[in-house]
């Protein structure tokens, strides 16, 4: 299953608006994600609910072809099939931020995260404004994309 969610606001992240791509399977999560997301300005999120849906999309395979490439990836710790190692061992993608975005606190898995190539870990609040608080992402300077560079 795949969702779009977009607002009118134009979000600021590093002054552009960025396409981010959400990978969550947890329903409430889906849910309250994408609103918190556009309460900080995110407003261009794909939310992507499985591991090997997510990869198409970012390798741009059918039926993806016209996909824009995101600026950030927001991954889910307990997803099957998806790591950032996929995303950043991956030479077409490598360069995209990985953030994931768990309630984990587990030393265990922050360890881990870092460990498959994650940019940052994220530990997922409680409510909403403090998860709107938690992904505002104003003040992060992304590689340029190819979009950027045309």
């Amino acid at each position: 299953m795949t969702t779009t969610h977009t607002d009118t606001r134009t979000p600021v992240l590093g002054r552009r608006p960025v396409p981010v791509l959400l990978i969550e399977d947890n329903p409430a999560d889906i849910r309250l994600t994408p609103e918190a997301s556009s309460a900080c300005g995110l407003t261009r999120l794909k939310v992507i609910t499985d591991g090997d849906t997510a990869l198409a999309y970012l390798r741009h395979q059918p039926p993806y072809q016209n996909a824009p490439r995101p600026g950030i990836v927001l991954l889910d710790l307990n997803l099957p099939r998806v790591d950032g190692t996929a995303i950043k061992t991956d030479p077409d993608l490598h360069t995209i931020p990985v953030i994931i975005l768990t309630t984990s606190s587990a030393p265990e898995d922050i360890e881990l995260a870092y460990r498959e190539h994650a940019n940052c870990y994220l530990i997922k609040p409680l409510g909403f404004t403090a998860l709107a608080n938690t992904i505002e992402l104003d003040t992060a300077t992304l590689p340029p994309t190819r979009e950027d560079q045309r």
